[in-house]
């Protein structure tokens, strides 16, 4: 039998008022207990210090109390006042230098000889202080990308349960003049081994056509391969046969008397684009070659030859169709300088494409750390272009991002790292994507890019915006759904000036629209440890100080992140406007305030 004393009792009791609020220390009978006003509070890098009331409960016989904080992380700071006879005192915290993040900190009353502690959960945010200044205009205009071939011409008819939705989906993106890639079998004169009198567009147009009905109905295609028996051996990979390139030329004259015009005749043949007979639907923008810094033994003087030779031939079948020279990839913007020198053909705009890596192995880190670099890359191809005065103002367009440029080569093997099995890069449409995109987005905007495309639309989940094979949405689609339809490239956007605190993690795009409306993107981008590869990144907050923008009457607040329904897409919620507004992400994401006067 065991017998519970009175001291035993006492001592039980004492234990027990030590959980919860803070703990209780000993000694002689005597103890503290701590409890704070917060368990939880929040600072702000560059913002006030907020205070935090600790109370003291005393037990038996104790002396002047004084208070400590342990856990600061280093930069913050911390003011205390000490109960000191009393049983109230108080913590300030401040923010100072210290990194964004949660950290556990403990408070500790002592008078000497017992000591009682409580928990806090201290939260270092950011800060965005937007002005009222401008710096120039912010118009990026939002789409996507097809590459019709035999993998993926049946996308419109896959599945006819999916039909009309497919293209109203596609609709609803709001594209601005959808890419198209024919390849393969997408090329339609002689293709695969047939002969060079031979065409057809079967391939291409599953996708073209249904394409042509959508959005702006003015695509822009790119003239990605020539036909197979104009290069050595009948090889894409090789030189070209004639580099003149005449004959390329006068293909490239036949596709546009097939979207642009009546059509023409081989033998008793009539080539026409069902959607111009119909319509009157044309394609507008015509891309020269794809990224022919890496591909098929041609350099920049004999690309700007090919340009050069091209243009003129489809010019004179339509003389309105628009030209998208370079295509350029991979760090080849010293192109820019011989095209700029060499080119006599029209030019209505560049194109450059980029893409974070293409290794599955490669850390969020390091794909991060690319995104500065795209936005160095676009000015370079910009400022070489400058060399040439009548290029110096021409639009430049991105038509081509992702995460990650590998893909199956076969037998399930990576296409840029011989010997290594390929593996799905789930960050092209997990959360991951909804902190990079934007990020990338706000990134070439800045630089003064006018058009950023996504690579593509049907696809798996390394590219697609929709899943190739049940047309259902992912997470990339709503990404650059909204992007699109916050940003329209028509509203008249200018720059806000603004100072952010945290932009090593944190991207900061604010906007103000024609008609006075104000639109702040916040991109968290940080990484929540070093190794992730596809993690969950780290939560932010960030407080958004408005204040010198004046009063709004509306403001709302939508968010893209881990917890996004990925088939109906995030909702936005309404947002009392303020002069200072908290923003909150879970890790990777994206937030959109928008406000209205």
């Amino acid at each position: 039998m065991k017998i519970v004393t009175l001291a035993m009792a006492f001592g039980l009791l004492v234990l027990a008022l030590g959980c919860g609020g803070g703990s209780m220390g000993s000694g002689g009978g005597s103890g503290l207990t701590v409890s704070l006003a917060n368990s939880s509070t929040q600072v702000f890098q560059g913002q006030a210090s907020v205070t935090v009331t600790v109370n003291v409960a005393r037990t038996g016989s104790t002396g002047s109390v004084t208070l400590s904080v342990s856990g600061l992380p280093q930069g913050a700071t911390d003011t205390i006042q000490s109960p000191a006879a009393g049983n109230s005192g108080s913590v300030t915290l401040g923010a100072g230098t210290a990194a964004a993040g949660t950290y556990p900190l403990t408070v500790t009353a002592s008078d000497g000889m017992v000591s009682g502690s409580g928990s806090l959960s201290l939260t270092v945010g950011a800060a965005a202080v937007i002005a009222s200044g401008t710096n120039g205009p912010f118009s990026l205009a939002m789409s996507t990308s097809f590459q019709p071939a035999e993998w993926d011409y049946q996308f419109f008819t896959l599945n006819p349960s999916l039909n009309p939705s497919v293209a109203t989906t596609l609709g609803n993106l709001g594209p601005h003049h959808i890419r198209l890639q024919g390849i393969s079998k997408g090329v339609p004169q002689g293709s695969e081994g047939t002969p060079s009198t031979t065409w057809d567009f079967s391939t291409l147009d599953a996708i073209t056509q249904p394409v042509l009905g959508v959005g702006d109905h003015s695509p822009e295609f790119q003239i990605a391969k020539a036909p197979a028996f104009m290069y050595v051996n009948n090889d894409s990979s090789q030189s070209f046969q004639d580099l003149t390139f005449a004959q390329f030329a006068g293909y490239a004259a036949n596709l546009v008397q097939y979207y642009n015009t009546p059509g023409f005749m081989v033998g008793s043949t009539l080539y026409e684009s069902p959607a111009y007979a119909a319509n009157g639907y044309k394609i507008t923008y015509w891309g020269i070659y794809n990224e022919p810094s890496i591909n098929n033994h041609l350099d920049a003087a004999h690309y700007t030859k090919m340009y050069n030779a091209l243009v003129p031939a489809m010019k004179t079948v339509d003389s309105s169709i628009k030209l998208v020279g370079l295509e350029l990839c991979c760090g080849s913007e010293d192109w820019a300088l011989t095209f700029a020198s060499n080119v006599t053909a029209p030019v209505d705009l560049v194109a450059a494409h980029y893409y974070s890596s293409c290794n599955q192995k490669d850390t969020d880190v390091m794909l991060l750390d690319t995104v500065p670099g795209f936005a160095a890359s676009a000015q370079t191809i910009r400022t070489n272009l400058a060399t040439n005065p009548a290029l110096a103002n021409i639009p430049l367009w991105v038509t081509e991002n992702n995460v990650n440029a590998d893909y199956d080569a076969g037998n399930n093997m990576s296409a840029c790292n011989p010997g290594q099995t390929f593996v799905t890069d789930l960050r092209g449409s997990s959360p991951f994507f909804a902190g990079w995109r934007p990020y990338v987005f706000s990134q070439l905007g800045k630089a003064g890019v006018q058009a950023l495309y996504h690579w593509d639309y049907d696809a798996d989940k390394q590219f697609g915006e929709v899943d190739y094979s049940s047309g259902a949405l992912q997470l990339s689609y709503w990404v650059d759904y909204w992007l699109g339809q916050t940003f329209p490239a028509a509203a008249g956007s200018q720059l806000l000036q603004y100072s952010a605190t945290d932009d090593g993690e944190l991207e900061t795009l604010p906007v103000i629209n024609s008609d006075g409306s104000v639109v702040i993107l916040v991109a968290n981008h940080a990484v929540n440890a070093p190794s992730d590869n596809n993690g969950p990144g780290s939560p932010r907050s960030v407080l958004v100080d408005v204040s010198a923008l004046g009063t709004f009457s509306s403001g709302s607040l939508l968010t893209i992140d881990k917890s996004t329904n990925v088939s109906s897409g995030p909702v936005a919620a309404a947002m009392t406007p303020a002069a200072q507004m908290t923003i909150t992400l879970d890790g990777y994401g994206a937030a959109f305030l928008t406000l209205k006067p």
